[in-house]
């Protein structure tokens, strides 16, 4: 049986599907990751990745013995800075995207180029969590680490492709977010990479999703498992796998993701320009762009509730959370909260601010704290689909996040419109790089050849919403964008 192994390369766990060349997933697997957090720094360390991918497909190949792969396909996290030397081995531990240290070298950069020459080249506006300004940050603070540095990697995905072939590669999806490669026409900007002090041959080479970056050579062989000679498709950064993955093809259908990070998107013709925080990626089918908002808090908000409520504090109780959400009411009985834990990036650009609750009460009980903080999120996913500004047709939802029946429907309310849980979603994307492969392979004609296939066999639930909520939800909403407001000036006092 002909088989395609994908891999999706996430924060916290590395998940990997066998899929056959008619679609079906013969097997599942992950493994978790730890992250290196300190305040304002967001690291890992990539081997981490390496050894998780391994483990995993030695796994596979060991469970499926009958099942030949013909093509090894990822997505990953994106915006990342993965410093590799000559050995591509990581020069230092990766600087993930939720990072902002870098808000001193966008600002040079905006000076030098132009902000609105930058927005006009790459779709977005420049800031310190983009991967460009990050490596500038380390060409400043670390030369020793610039110097030693072959390439700079910017999704997590692609320092597992490059450890497979020698390859120092990025897909456009994922680059997009670097703040460096031409949205238009699909190449680094010389421009800006001359601005920056980068050498634009520190820059991996660039490949649409379903283009071949190598092959399986006779080291990674040995630890992998693969023969050598397998071929490595590029994939896609996770902001593409997971919009292709959630069927969208077209203006008006909006995805939210609900990750350890999140965003809400939508597809288009063309970049959205405004003055806040829509991010325009390239889509995996080509001449596509995604407008996606995204956000740095969204499933670890839900993960750091069921953690701060579990009797053990060594793993999230979310079914705690969802008994906490059942006993409590729409409002959080009069609490507000901003769920910024590790800083925000949309609604607010800000790497120092944090949550906060408004409105504790003597009544305040333990699940209006749970209900105001995914309240929270759902108010951000709702101002990010009005800045994007196209009128909903359709909302899905994936992600872990969409595990929770109460924060789907607090979605539903707070958005006022259905919304389709894909129940299946931790393998979907996976599902979705893996339709690269076959497009590499020949089996699928193009990209809507796969999403024409999901309604064959999706999991889904729909969650509509309640009108009386939705209606106390519309009086509060503004109350709630206030608050970040209000407390500005004490953040920046710190």
């Amino acid at each position: 049986m002909r088989c395609i192994a994908a891999f999706d390369i996430g924060t916290t766990a590395v998940k990997a599907v066998l899929v056959g060349f008619s679609g079906e997933e013969y097997i599942t697997l992950s493994r978790d990751i730890p992250i290196l957090l300190d305040h304002d720094i967001k690291e890992q360390d990539p081997e981490e990745w390496w050894h998780a991918f391994c483990e995993l497909s030695r796994l596979m190949i060991a469970e499926c013995p009958d099942h030949q792969i013909c093509g090894i396909v990822m997505s990953g996290q994106m915006q990342d800075v993965i410093p590799v030397g000559r050995d591509l081995r990581a020069v230092c531990p990766a600087i993930l995207y939720s990072d902002g240290r870098a808000y001193a070298e966008a600002e040079e950069l905006s000076e030098a180029v132009g902000e609105d020459r930058i927005l006009e080249i790459t779709g977005n506006h420049c800031d310190g969590s983009l991967s460009l300004p990050k490596i500038m940050w380390l060409k400043r603070h670390k030369p020793e680490v610039y110097d030693k540095t072959r390439c700079f990697l910017i999704s997590s995905k692609d320092y597992v492709i490059a450890r497979l072939t020698g390859v120092c590669a990025g897909d456009y999806t994922a680059c997009s977010t670097a703040c460096a490669m031409d949205i238009q026409t699909k190449c680094w900007s010389s421009l800006i990479l001359s601005a920056s002090g980068v050498s634009p041959d520190r820059m991996p080479k660039l490949f649409v999703s379903h283009e071949m970056a190598g092959r399986v050579n006779g080291s990674a062989s040995l630890e992998s498992g693969y023969p050598a000679g397998t071929p490595v498709y590029i994939g896609a950064g996770d902001a593409g796998a997971t919009t292709l993955a959630s069927g969208i093809m077209k203006e008006g259908q909006f995805n939210i993701n609900l990750g350890t990070s999140g965003w809400v998107a939508t597809i288009s013709e063309k970049p959205a320009f405004n003055e806040g925080g829509i991010f325009n990626l390239a889509a995996m089918p080509e001449r596509k762009i995604i407008n996606v908002v995204p956000f740095l808090n969204a499933g670890n908000v839900h993960r750091w509730l069921g953690i701060l409520f579990s009797d053990c504090k060594q793993s999230p109780d979310y079914d705690r959370i969802e008994k906490l959400l059942e006993n409590s009411r729409p409002g959080a009985n009069g609490l507000i909260a901003l769920p910024y834990l590790l800083g925000e990036r949309f609604p607010v650009l800000d790497p120092s601010v944090r949550g906060a609750f408004a409105g504790i009460t003597p009544e305040t009980e333990k699940g209006d704290l749970v209900r105001a903080m995914l309240e929270g999120v759902a108010y951000s996913i709702r101002q990010g689909m009005e800045m994007i500004g196209e009128t909903p047709v359709n909302i899905s939802l994936i992600g872990g996040g969409g595990q929770s029946a109460g924060w789907c429907q607090i979605m539903a309310d707070i958005l006022g419109h259905r919304v389709t849980v894909f129940r299946n979603s931790d393998t979907l994307p996976a599902r979705a790089v893996a339709a690269a492969a076959l497009i590499g392979e020949g089996i699928y004609p193009d990209y809507r050849a796969f999403t024409e296939s999901l309604d064959q066999d999706l999991q889904t639930v729909v969650y509509t919403p309640n009108q009386e909520n939705h209606e106390f939800y519309n009086r509060n909403y503004q109350r709630a964008v206030r608050l970040y407001s209000a407390l500005a000036d004490w953040y920046r006092s710190e």
